[in-house]
């Protein structure tokens, strides 16, 4: 497995020095192209080639110009900010107005400890349209109907006579697409643009394509899909009704910049040409259909014969917000070859790729011509062997001979070996069926799997001496990515829909793991974009209009809060925080003017429990203040002086509303004492003080009954570990995390998962997704309640870390590490009998203060500055 770190000394090919400035990234990406901000963040990272320790910056230099000569002699004309006494790593331009389609070059030049002063390689960032007025291009599409089926296919030939420069394919798209130039698909990009309000917001997507343009004739070609924009196929969640829903369409600027300086722009308009072919049916949701037959072949090329193509017919602008979709896109990331293959006759087969996951197949078979051949993609197999669906197609609606679900369906065209991969579409899957109407031949190497998801940067591992913790941390993985869309989602099969719950109960595991902002970025703005005025959001972002219910409540839309304060926090990037700054407030004032006393039973509950209920009105409530509680400290953060105090106050209502009604201060219980109802709130520091060691020793005590084994639903899988190990009860936490018999994490591991599962119980006859996200806390835990690594809200980003390890009796050895924004945190530990050696790793210009828990001897506060420490300690008994 890749790690982050191991790819930035990449990034640069110059010798490294005492503390050179590498991995400099433009809006938390490497050299984008098509950024629309005028005000882009520049971050970087110092790496040390020795192991000196207290490594820091103490001044830093930005130059950006437009000569890349130029700015590595440390002369810029757009900015340069002179040596500034500053150890920050994040900063904001502020120089000369950011021009369109411009590329700007970029380093920085730091000053250590020891005023040695390094520079970086240079760096590049390129602007895109920058405003929706720049687009030369009109939107265009076939002029059919949204119950069309087959997709339509466009071209157009232009001429090129200079020597090219540089080219530039700008493409915004309703719907999805592939492009082509001269027969050449171009990017590996999968499912752009991302899902998004499409009446409220669009996304283009900037291509270099100056090495597929060639001198002479030339020509372009877009394949269109329907996504989420043209919902064909029908399921419970009114997809099919959404208010945006039209054909797809898209707008298409080709700006080619000669070597002579001037500039030409082939653009969608109506002298291009457009037909259907053999992508004959594709729904995001169900699966693609494709007639071989159909095909024709070298239709992007400019020799092709387009006299049968037809008009295209302009369409209005969806939205009126077309913006630059900056993140890391989905792709293809892993191949993963079957396992096994099980023949049960000439026209039945099934596939087994030996673990679940979001992607898609592509299949290699040859057959008679006019041979259907269908793809059924699922997690599970009958007893008979053949793959069930029934835990995955229950909320579909639609035709199911027609338009089955999750499977694909190909016909044949008897020229020899066919080759399909589905281009619109992906599934959740372990297990893939394929049957024909004719016989076919297939062998184990005639259908590969490919890990579809967006392509985030690995930033985080745990490594262990007890196996469990190793598989976990890997089926957490791959659930994780399997929901990440670019944005995230609960199941990949299912519904594919972006509940909220999932994404803020997931959200440290997510960015312990990965490198996720981006991602995060784009959600959030589609979280404002579906806020209504009056503060609420629906619980399933984006929407068509499904989840402006009654239970859209706090436990589930605080996403809005949650995820930007975590962002602060992992990143110390405020931008996402001041963004939705207003929404949160409308938010909280929202919830503030239908709970006059402080309470509110507005939320979904403790979804899945094992057995016990637990109060919805504790558990909203706690959400309405740690809502509260973000909004008083961005106030604080952004100088917002009167809505500190005032949030500030209302935060204490709400906490001390709460421990009026649900606290017994006699037994320290809450509400009826399951394990829930004790465990949100000490996770979110709602009780007393002088309360919180009895209320904690009654949730150890309580967990203790059960055997060390889980009685929660989500709401309590997000806190309890967190509760037990910040309170003192370490040992109680891990026993339950490692648990391996039911209700446990481990019980799905023994018994072959490799994602995370829906509900706790095998057994079940609902929630039964195999690939789910939303008990996904424990992986987050292991780095917290294990590494002890948190970031410090005073300092965040990890400017400064603060260490709480916890060194448990049963492990040998334990490692944690997380490519933090100042570089690698290393928190690792081995026990031997009472001996304990503690290993971390402080990476430069951050530092940590450590402390240890009780069990063990010495001074518990430590002060570590950057650098690599050995510590030994001794175990208390």
């Amino acid at each position: 497995m890749k790690y982050l770190f191991s790819f930035l000394c990449s990034l640069v090919s110059i010798a490294t020095f005492a503390s050179q400035p590498i991995y400099l990234r433009c809006e938390h990406l490497t050299n984008p192209l098509g950024i629309d901000t005028d005000a882009p963040r520049l971050t970087w990272m110092l790496e040390v080639e020795d192991d000196r320790q207290g490594t820091k910056q103490t001044s830093y230099q930005i130059i950006i110009g437009r000569d890349s000569l130029d700015v590595s002699k440390e002369h810029g004309n757009m900015w340069n900010t002179g040596k500034l006494n500053s150890d920050a790593m994040l900063t904001v331009y502020n120089g000369k107005k950011l021009e369109p389609f411009s590329r700007y070059y970029w380093k920085v030049i730091v000053w250590n400890q020891d005023s040695e002063k390094e520079s970086s390689a240079v760096n590049s960032f390129e602007t895109g349209m920058m405003d929706i007025k720049n687009w030369q291009g009109a939107w265009i599409s076939d002029g059919k109907d949204i119950n069309y089926k087959p997709a339509p296919y466009f071209r157009k030939k232009f001429a090129t006579n200079k020597t090219i420069s540089s080219a530039r394919a700008y493409i915004a798209v309703a719907g999805l697409y592939e492009l082509y130039i001269n027969g050449q698909k171009i990017g590996n990009h999968r499912l752009d643009p991302i899902y998004t309000r499409f009446d409220r917001r669009n996304l283009y997507v900037t291509h270099d394509v100056t090495s597929y343009i060639q001198n002479g004739e030339n020509a372009v070609g877009v394949l269109l899909g329907n996504g989420w924009y043209n919902h064909q196929s029908i399921a419970v969640w009114n997809f099919d009704r959404a208010p945006w829903r039209n054909r797809p369409a898209f707008c298409f600027d080709l700006r080619i910049t000669y070597s002579d300086g001037t500039e030409e722009i082939i653009r969608s308009e109506r002298d291009w040409k457009t037909s259907s072919g053999a992508l004959i049916l594709n729904s995001i949701y169900t699966g693609e259909h494709y007639d071989m037959r159909l095909e024709q072949d070298g239709w992007s090329t400019p020799s092709f014969d387009d006299s049968q193509w037809h008009e295209v017919r302009y369409r209005s602008v969806p939205s009126a917000v077309v913006s630059a979709q900056q993140l890391h896109p989905i792709r293809n990331v892993a191949t993963v070859p079957a396992k096994s293959m099980k023949k049960f006759d000439e026209n039945t087969y099934v596939f087994d790729f030996g673990q679940n996951m979001a992607g898609v197949t592509q299949l290699k078979v040859s057959g008679e011509e006019g041979t259907t051949v269908k793809l059924k993609h699922g997690e599970r197999l009958y007893e008979s062997g053949r793959v069930d669906m029934s835990n995955i197609d229950v909320y579909y609606r639609g035709d199911k001979e027609k338009d089955p679900f999750q499977t694909d369906i190909l016909i044949l065209d008897g020229k020899g070996e066919n080759e399909f991969m589905p281009k619109f579409n992906y599934k959740g899957f372990r297990y893939v069926e394929i049957t024909s109407d004719k016989p076919i031949q297939l062998s184990e190497s005639s259908l590969t799997a490919y890990f579809m998801h967006s392509d985030v940067p690995k930033v985080g591992e745990i490594k262990t001496s007890k196996p469990l913790i190793d598989r976990l941390c890997r089926a957490s993985d791959n659930a994780y990515l399997s929901n990440l869309m670019g944005y995230p989602t609960d199941c990949p099969q299912r519904e594919k829909n972006g509940w909220t719950g999932d994404g803020h109960l997931a959200i440290e595991t997510a960015l312990y793991n990965f490198d996720g902002i981006t991602v995060y970025e784009k959600w959030l703005a589609d979280h404002r974009d579906e806020q209504q005025p009056n503060g609420v959001l629906p619980d399933i972002i984006p929407t068509g209009g499904w989840g402006y219910g009654t239970d859209n409540g706090l436990d589930w839309t605080s996403t809005i809060a949650i995820i930007p304060w975590n962002l602060y926090l992992f990143y110390g990037d405020s931008r996402p925080l001041a963004e939705c700054y207003e929404s949160i407030k409308r938010y909280v004032n929202y919830v503030d003017r239908i709970s006059p006393g402080h309470l509110t039973t507005w939320g979904r509950g403790d979804w899945v429990p094992v057995r016990a209920r637990s109060d919805k009105e504790l558990t909203s409530s706690v959400y309405f203040y740690v809502d509260t509680k973000i909004l008083a400290d961005a106030a604080k953060i952004f100088n917002k002086e009167e809505d500190f105090i005032y949030y500030s106050a209302l935060a204490e209502k709400i906490k001390n509303a709460i421990n009026n009604k649900f606290l017994n201060k006699e037994t320290g219980i809450y509400a009826s004492g399951s394990q829930t109802e004790l465990s949100v709130p000490l996770q979110w520091k709602i009780v007393p003080e002088d309360m919180v060691a009895k209320v904690t020793g009654n949730l150890a005590d309580r967990v203790k009954i059960e055997g060390y084994h889980l009685d929660v639903g989500v709401l309590g899988a997000k806190a309890i570990l967190n509760a037990l190990s910040e309170n003192g009860y370490a040992e109680v936490a891990y026993k339950v995390a490692v648990q391996d018999t039911y209700p446990s994490w481990g019980w799905w591991i023994v018994n072959g998962a490799t994602t995370l599962l829906e509900n706790w119980d095998l057994e079940a006859e609902r929630d039964i997704s195999d690939n789910h996200m939303m008990f996904g806390e424990v992986s987050a835990w292991f780095y917290k309640g294990l590494g002890g690594i948190f970031p410090d809200p005073q300092q965040p980003g990890f400017k400064h870390i603060i260490l709480r390890p916890n060194f448990v009796e049963g492990l040998e050895t334990f490692e944690s590490k997380h490519q933090s924004p100042y570089g690698e945190i290393v928190s690792k530990w081995s026990s031997k009998k009472k001996n304990i050696t503690y290993e971390v790793v402080i990476p430069p210009n951050s530092t940590a203060t450590l402390n240890l828990p009780d069990n063990v001897k010495g001074e518990k506060t430590i002060l570590l500055e950057a650098g690599t420490h050995i510590l030994k300690f001794n175990r208390i008994k």
